[in-house]
């Protein structure tokens, strides 16, 4: 595979969306991973419709040759009891030790609109107050202590219509949490959509980035969502995020420089699109061309 401390592993985000049922909720989760296999990925992150067994879902991924390498989790340490939070966070981190994960990816969610149609992801996006700013970081810290204790390292997804989406705050999250027990899950889409430059953050905070999502941005879309106020979902829906080389961003020197540094662990294609109007099969092998053309990998 070129570089043998990158493999590349892709989202089933592109054939059924966990947020948005009506986006593939025909595909099966056979269908799925056998074409994330024959687009030549060698691992996944986790789906609705993923089996919950270990048992079944392994079976089914090693008939593939695939491999769990994050799983998506939600943490509410703003508007829930950290103890409530670390509960479910234990039985989501047991399922990826299981499954032979070393990562897991976590995202603020209280107050977040990522899931609300009814606002729009620029004007109605969250903003901590001090009090949750010290909420999410120490409550982190001690998320970051669990997931060790479980053989994992906890990455933090920065995401459109959280708290978390902008450079600034980024930086602040990075900056007032431990780096030994917090990372950095790197997504190029969602720092494009916002409006800022992906190659920023992975200068500053290369070190910390621990999780790669490779997500594309169709420039003429995202300035629909500004100026017709779309939420993030109807975003998603209108075709705003697709595959690297399909949009607006310059993934080379990304490749570069996370090759160049070191980078070691999964690059996951992750681009949420309408199956009905971007095949997944066909997006996710232009994917995987683009990475090989362009990476070596």
């Amino acid at each position: 595979m070129g570089n043998n401390k990158i493999l590349l592993a892709i989202a089933p985000i592109g054939w059924t969306n966990d947020d948005l049922p009506e986006l593939g909720g025909d595909i099966p989760f056979e269908q799925c991973v056998s074409e994330m296999a024959l687009a030549g990925f060698r691992g996944c992150e986790v789906g609705n419709k993923y089996p919950k067994d270990t048992n079944i879902l392994k079976k089914a991924l090693e008939l593939r040759n695939l491999s769990i390498c994050n799983a998506w989790f939600s943490t509410y340490l703003t508007t829930l009891p950290y103890e409530e939070v670390e509960k479910a966070f234990i039985k989501h981190c047991d399922f990826l030790h299981t499954m032979g994960a070393t990562i897991v990816g976590v995202a603020e969610q209280g107050n977040s609109i990522q899931g609300r149609q009814d606002l729009p992801v620029f004007d109605a996006k969250p903003h901590f107050s001090e009090h949750q700013w010290q909420q999410v970081t120490q409550g982190l810290n001690r998320l970051g202590k669990v997931a060790l204790s479980k053989g994992l390292r906890l990455t933090y997804h920065h995401h459109m219509g959280t708290g978390v989406q902008t450079t600034e705050e980024i930086n602040r999250l990075m900056e007032s949490t431990d780096p030994d027990l917090v990372g950095l899950l790197y997504d190029s889409g969602h720092i494009a959509f916002s409006g800022e430059d992906p190659m920023d953050t992975l200068h500053t905070w290369f070190p910390r980035i621990r999780h790669v999502h490779l997500k594309d941005v169709r420039k003429e879309r995202r300035n629909l969502a500004i100026q017709e106020k779309w939420s993030f979902l109807k975003g998603v829906k209108k075709g705003v995020f697709t595959v690297p080389g399909d949009g607006c961003i310059d993934f080379k020197p990304i490749f570069t420089e996370l090759k160049d540094r070191g980078y070691s662990g999964w690059w996951v294609v992750e681009a949420e699109q309408d199956p009905a109007e971007a095949n997944p099969l066909t997006y996710a092998m232009k994917a995987r061309k683009y990475i090989l053309d362009n990476a070596g990998i």
